[in-house]
């Protein structure tokens, strides 16, 4: 393991590509690997920032233009895309990383599009790994954008220290398109494409959102006036800088004040959760298994059978024969 570890404590790009695909290998043996790794990382200083939006609101923009910011700062920077899967390769749609093409030949950034295959809200199920990793070759600040908006899209929280919603200038009506669940997560709302003839557009609907904002339950982990509203244009480069502030200021003063470090303990217990409930699906895949999962299926749906009863006479037979034993004797 060596071989590949040292290079991405050193930040070597290649030995990071190299991590990143073998972690998101389903592989028995790719995983076992990747586990090991893993389990020899130190923890990292990173600065993990999740970014959602509606469609077309300019997200690989914004981080383009972001992102080129922060490596004018001497910061480097990682950018985790999860994209849409084609039903047919399975490889991402999008290709956010052609649609970066400033940032992806900067020395300072790491650009990896991953696809989201067959995972809730865009999050690809190995990227709070793959964010694990980039910390650990060196990088300052990884952002990870997701696509889409909806509730299960804030499962990209659960692997960040920041939650930022981009947005495009919009009347009040247009609240109704953004569900209160992500709303309430996020710890910055920007409103890009504030420029132009959309600049009073924009400004009008950052004061709608900063109403919005004050209707919702003042969270523990917030300092006076956030969450917040602000306005931004990834195409001038306007508001940028303003934002950066407002995220280090909420990064420092969660830090300063505790609860940076109890966010990242009680994401760590998510994900062991996490972990263990895909690794108990997982060993329900065995042919004896899934025999008697269409054996029972198929008196539930003739009506021999009631489905909740069912269950639990499923759940009794698992018991008694182990999830994990091998296979059953005839």
């Amino acid at each position: 393991m060596n071989d590949l570890l040292e290079p991405l404590l050193a930040g070597n790009r290649r030995a990071l590509s190299r991590a990143i695909t073998l972690v998101e290998s389903s592989r028995a043996d790719h995983r076992q690997r990747a586990i090991a790794l893993l389990s020899a990382l130190p923890a990292g200083k990173a600065l993990r920032i999740g970014l959602s939006g509606t469609p077309g609101v300019g997200k690989s923009t914004f981080i383009e233009a972001f992102g080129k910011m922060l490596t004018g700062q001497g910061l480097r920077v990682a950018v985790l895309a999860v994209d849409p899967s084609s039903t047919r390769s399975g490889g991402s749609i999008l290709g956010d990383k052609t649609r970066m093409e400033t940032l992806s030949r900067d020395p300072l950034a790491f650009i990896r599009p991953s696809p989201s295959q067959t995972q809730l809200g865009g999050v690809a199920r190995r990227t709070r790994e793959s964010i694990r990793l980039c910390d650990a070759a060196g990088f300052d600040v990884i952002l990870v954008e997701t696509v889409g908006v909806g509730q299960s899209e804030t499962l990209v929280a659960e692997m960040t220290d920041i939650f930022v919603l981009l947005l495009a200038p919009a009347g009040g009506d247009e609240l109704q398109g953004v569900k209160r669940g992500i709303m309430e997560i996020a710890d910055l709302i920007l409103i890009n494409k504030a420029d132009g003839e959309l600049l009073t557009t924009a400004r009008r609907t950052v004061a709608d959102y900063a109403g919005a904002l004050r209707l919702l339950r003042k969270r523990a982990g917030d300092p006076e006036g956030f969450p917040k509203a602000l306005p931004v244009s990834a195409v001038t480069g306007d508001g940028l800088e303003k934002a950066w502030e407002n995220i280090r200021y909420l990064a420092d003063w969660r830090r300063e004040n505790g609860h940076f470090a109890t966010h990242r303990a009680r994401q760590a217990r998510h994900w062991f959760e996490a972990e263990l409930r895909a690794g108990l699906l997982a060993s329900l895949d065995r042919p004896e298994v899934r025999r008697r999962m269409e054996r029972v299926g198929g008196q539930v749906a003739a009506g021999q059978a009631a489905p909740e009863q069912a269950a639990l006479s499923f759940l009794d037979w698992l018991r008694e024969h182990g999830a994990a034993s091998g296979p059953e004797k005839a």
